[in-house]
């Protein structure tokens, strides 16, 4: 901060000592403007020629006026837009998310947090030694995850916990590995021997609290239509990298309802979304003939794509091997219903959905062939966020 100088008081100055010396006879120190002095005179005789010399000496010094109240008022407003015009640049217009993720390490390698090195996965020696269990935060049908401590950081611990699951498990470590990307959780490290991984941790928590999340008074200024339609963004963006993967086309088989398809999502503490659970991503090959089928039992509800349920009818009863196998199209039904939750009830979500009508309606159609992909949803959703956001932006410049 800038320290105030003092002022000169009228009639007198500070000397080298501080004391106030006063001005001697016949010289009045002021503001600017408000007076001069005239050297060698004393006071004078009030006369007529006096009195007609005063209006011609006070007009040869106009004192100096403050700004007018209006002036202020409007230099103030003038202001106040410049700084909305700066909050709706970075509020409405954020930058693209970058398509390469920063933390990007090369195979075995990991980086997260603030660390500005890659480091090799953890080795199962190093995880015994260095790795502190803290409390058990969630367990699924085939992992127990631990917060637990790494060189004072947080990070994830899951264990397997059943022998029977380790196929399971192992599939889910092998997706893991081969998948690191901006769109999945960052591995640390792991232990066949010991049946552990190690994953960074995100306090956040699952796709599914995310509406507690939301109304905590913190996270309120996020929780608008543009941040909730770039949560959809990024859960599009990562069934398309998954359709799309370095191993081949991938379905995420584990989504038989809602909640089940959230849990296998974390929100990252920038709120991003980066899958979890890899333990069910069958491979679909087009070419070969080679399509999946999501588990061994019956399927229920509207959630579940079409093909997913017994075509049957109830006459005759549910056996696996005469269940019809599908392909990744099973993802693209679901993802209006998981969008819809992403983009909650807030002001503006509507009109949201109102522009992805025709993207959602194609996805829910009853011929697979005739979904979109996930590419054409993708490009849609951000065709829409990019239109929206500068409409609004526009609207509300137009105001100013």
């Amino acid at each position: 901060m800038r320290s105030a100088s003092g002022l000169q008081g009228r009639g007198g100055r500070r000397t080298p000592g501080g004391s106030l010396a006063l001005a001697p006879p016949g010289r009045v120190s002021g503001r600017a403007g408000a007076g001069r002095s005239v050297p060698g005179r004393g006071p004078q005789e009030i006369t007529e020629d006096n009195m007609e010399k005063k209006p011609q000496e006070g007009r040869k010094g106009p004192a100096h006026r403050g700004v007018p109240p209006v002036v202020g008022l409007l230099l103030g407003t003038a202001l106040m837009n410049a700084l909305l015009y700066l909050y709706l640049n970075r509020f409405f217009i954020s930058p693209p998310r970058a398509a390469v993720d920063p933390t990007h390490c090369p195979y075995g390698y990991f980086r997260m947090g603030t660390m500005k090195n890659c480091s090799p996965w953890l080795s199962c020696e190093e995880l015994r030694t260095e790795v502190r269990q803290l409390k058990r935060v969630g367990e699924g049908a085939v992992k127990r995850v631990f917060l637990s401590e790494w060189k004072e950081r947080k990070v994830a611990l899951s264990r397997l916990t059943s022998l029977e699951l380790k196929d399971d498990f192992l599939h889910g470590l092998q997706m893991l590995k081969s998948l690191q990307s901006r769109h999945v959780v960052t591995l640390l490290g792991y232990c066949e021997d010991d049946n552990t991984i190690l994953t960074e941790y995100h306090p956040l928590g699952s796709l599914s609290s995310l509406e507690e999340t939301l109304n905590l008074s913190k996270y309120r200024n996020v929780n608008t239509w543009q941040h909730r339609l770039q949560l959809a963004v990024d859960y599009v963006g990562i069934i398309n990298y998954l359709h799309h993967s370095p191993l081949g086309t991938l379905v995420m088989c584990d989504s038989s309802d809602l909640p089940k398809t959230l849990s296998q999502y974390l929100l990252t503490s920038n709120f991003s979304i980066v899958v979890n659970d890899l333990d069910a991503l069958p491979l679909v090959n087009h070419s070969s003939g080679t399509f999946v089928k999501c588990g061994h039992r019956e399927l229920h509800g509207d959630f579940v794509a079409p093909e997913q349920l017994w075509p049957y009818g109830e006459d005759m009863s549910f056996h696996d091997d005469l269940m019809p196998s599908y392909d990744e199209k099973i993802d693209i039904w679901k993802i209006p219903d998981v969008s819809s939750f992403l983009l909650g009830h807030v002001e503006g979500s509507d009109m949201v959905r109102f522009h992805l009508f025709d993207i959602h309606k194609a996805c829910k159609s009853q011929t697979p062939a005739e979904r979109p992909t996930a590419q054409d949803i993708l490009d849609t959703y951000q065709k829409v966020l990019n239109s929206l956001r500068d409409t609004t932006v526009s609207q509300t410049r137009e105001m100013l």
